[in-house]
C-alpha cells in the first residue's frame, strides 16, 4: 500500500483523533443519564440506527444512489456480532468499574490477532505474540481486583464484548466488504431487546437528553472517523487512536463522579497501555524502515 502524502496523513491524524476523542465520551454520558440498564440499551442504540437511516438517505439524495447497507451473509454475521459487542459493553459498564471496562476492551487488537491467526492463516509477528503474553498478564491484574471486589461478571462482559468485536472486525476482513454502515445499523438488535425487557415497566431515564446525545451524535461521529482513518494511516496508528478512550474514559469518569480505580487496576492497565503503545510504535518504526520498492 503506498504511503499517504503529509497532507493525507494530517487528515487521518485528525479524523482519527476527533474519532477517538467522541468514542472516549461514550461511558461517561451513559453514566450521566442516570438510567435503568435495559432502557438505556434501547434509547442509545434506537438513536443510533434513526441517525444513520438520516444519513444514509441523505447520500442517497445527493448521490443518486444507495450505499452499501449490509454485504450479504458477511454483513449479517457482522452485524450481529456487533449486535452482541453492544450488549456485553453495556453490561460491563453496569457491572464493573468505567477503568476496568476500558482497560480490558484494550484486549480487541490481541484478539484480532489471534483470530487472524486462526482462521486467517496469518502468523502473527513475535512482537505481537510478546504483546499478547504482556497483556495477558495485565488483564489478569484487572481480572483478579475485580474477582476481589465482586465485580467478575462484569469483568468477564468487557472481556467477551473484545472477543465479539474482533471476531466482527475479523469477518469484515475476511468477507473484503463494505462495512462501514454495518455497525451502525446493527444497533437495532440491541434496541429491540433492550426496549422489549424495559417497556413492561416503562423506559426509566433520569436524564435522557446525554444518551440521545451520545447515541444520535457522538457514536455515529465516533465510527465514522476511525472507520475513515485506515484510509491515510498505518493500522498501528489508527490503534494508538483507539487508546484515547482507554487513557481518557477512567479521566472524565474520576472528573465527573470522583470514582477512582482501585490501584491494581491502574497497574494492570498501565501495562496494557504500554503494551499496545510500544507495540504500535514497533510496528511503525519497522514499516517506515522497509525499502520503497523500484517502479
Amino acid at each position: 500500500m503506498p504511503l499517504a502524502s503529509p497532507a493525507d496523513h494530517r487528515k487521518g491524524l485528525l479524523l482519527t483523533a476527533i474519532g477517538g476523542l467522541a468514542l472516549s465520551m461514550d461511558i461517561p454520558l451513559v453514566r450521566l443519564a442516570h438510567g435503568e440498564m435495559w432502557s438505556i440499551l434501547g434509547t442509545r442504540s434506537i438513536t443510533t440506527v434513526l441517525v444513520s437511516l438520516l444519513i444514509v438517505t441523505t447520500i442517497r439524495i445527493f448521490s443518486g444512489r444507495w450505499p452499501t447497507l449490509v454485504p450479504g451473509w458477511p454483513g449479517v454475521a457482522a452485524g450481529l456480532l456487533y449486535g452482541c459487542g453492544t450488549l456485553t459493553f453495556l453490561l460491563a459498564v453496569f457491572h464493573t468499574s468505567t477503568a476496568n471496562v476500558v482497560f480490558i476492551l484494550a484486549f480487541n487488537p490481541m484478539f484480532g490477532a489471534l483470530l487472524s491467526w486462526i482462521f486467517l492463516k496469518e502468523r502473527p509477528s513475535t512482537s505481537t505474540l510478546v504483546t499478547m503474553l504482556v497483556m495477558i498478564f495485565g488483564v489478569g491484574l484487572i481480572v483478579r481486583e475485580g474477582l476481589a471486589g465482586g465485580h467478575l461478571f462484569g469483568d468477564a462482559m468487557a472481556l467477551l464484548s473484545a472477543l465479539v468485536l474482533a471476531s466482527a472486525i475479523t469477518v469484515g476482513r475476511a468477507s473484503r466488504r463494505e462495512m462501514g454502515f454495518v455497525p451502525l445499523l446493527a444497533a437495532v438488535f440491541p434496541a429491540a431487546l433492550g426496549f422489549a425487557i424495559a417497556m413492561p415497566g416503562g423506559v426509566t431515564i433520569e436524564h435522557p437528553g446525554w444518551i440521545i446525545f451520545n447515541g444520535a451524535v457522538l457514536m455515529p461521529l465516533a465510527f465514522w472517523c476511525l472507520a475513515t482513518g485506515p484510509r491515510y494511516l498505518s493500522a498501528p496508528e489508527v490503534g494508538m487512536f483507539y487508546l484515547l478512550e482507554t487513557i481518557l474514559a477512567p479521566i472524565w469518569v474520576w472528573l465527573i463522579f470522583s470514582e477512582t480505580p482501585p490501584t491494581m487496576t491502574l497497574v494492570g492497565g498501565g501495562i496494557l497501555v504500554c503494551a499496545i503503545m510500544a507495540h504500535s510504535l514497533w510496528t511503525i518504526r519497522k514499516r517506515s524502515a522497509r525499502p520503497v520498492p523500484a517502479g
